[in-house]
């Protein structure tokens, strides 16, 4: 079965509250706020070990977090040197024969604000969140898209855009899912920054979903 690349993202300056989210889920190399990041989802999924094997044996970049779905495979590397991190999504995509062109350009699937969040959906949300905590009263933006790698550029312009809490966000499996709180001000900032990044993302239109 032949390969096919996804999503491939890179971030210049990987921020704090993303950084410390992928701490708090990664089983790898933990990454420090500020550096360079990228994030590569290609199908199937078990074909994610030898893109991230090139990278490794051409680079010196650190690898965070490693993902094999039923139907997609997910890597995260990084480094503070950003030629590094240049040079493992090129190795990646000689491995794969493609361009970065050839990628997937996002879907915005669901993009909500739920403002003034009533305290019992404040609490079930910090029951299942690993980044910070949701406030009774503060806004909730929630966003989702396809691929779901794109959902870490999301949250990193979303971060950089505004003053705002990083509740979750998932960059893995079939879709990916972001929720940030905040005030309504700010949360509005970060909306927009979020959708913005996604709408800058070039590639080819996404098909179908469908579940195997």
């Amino acid at each position: 079965m032949a390969t096919s690349l996804r999503a491939f993202v890179f971030l210049d300056s990987l921020q704090p509250q993303l950084a410390a989210h992928i701490c708090t889920t990664c089983r790898g190399y933990f990454p420090v706020p500020y550096v360079a990041s990228l994030f590569v989802e290609i199908a199937p999924g078990m074909a994610i070990h030898g893109i991230i094997d090139t990278a490794l044996k051409g680079t010196r970049v650190h690898p965070a977090t490693l993902v094999v779905e039923r139907a997609y495979g997910m890597l995260e590397v990084h480094h503070e040197d950003k030629g590094e991190v240049r040079s493992a999504g090129d190795s990646m995509l000689r491995f794969l024969e493609a361009k970065e062109e050839d990628r997937i350009k996002p879907k915005l699937v669901s993009n909500t604000i739920i403002r003034a969040i009533e305290p019992m959906h404040a609490m079930i949300l910090d029951k299942i969140r690993f980044g910070s905590m949701i406030e009774p009263g503060q806004s909730l933006f929630i966003l989702e898209c396809e691929p779901a790698a794109y959902a870490a550029l999301a949250a990193n312009e979303a971060e950089k855009a505004a003053d705002v809490k990083l509740v979750d966000v998932t960059p893995y499996g079939a879709f990916g899912r972001l929720y940030m709180a905040g005030s309504e001000a700010e949360i509005d900032a970060a909306a927009e920054a979020a959708v913005a990044a996604l709408k800058g993302i070039t590639g080819k239109e996404p098909a179908s979903f469908k579940d195997k």
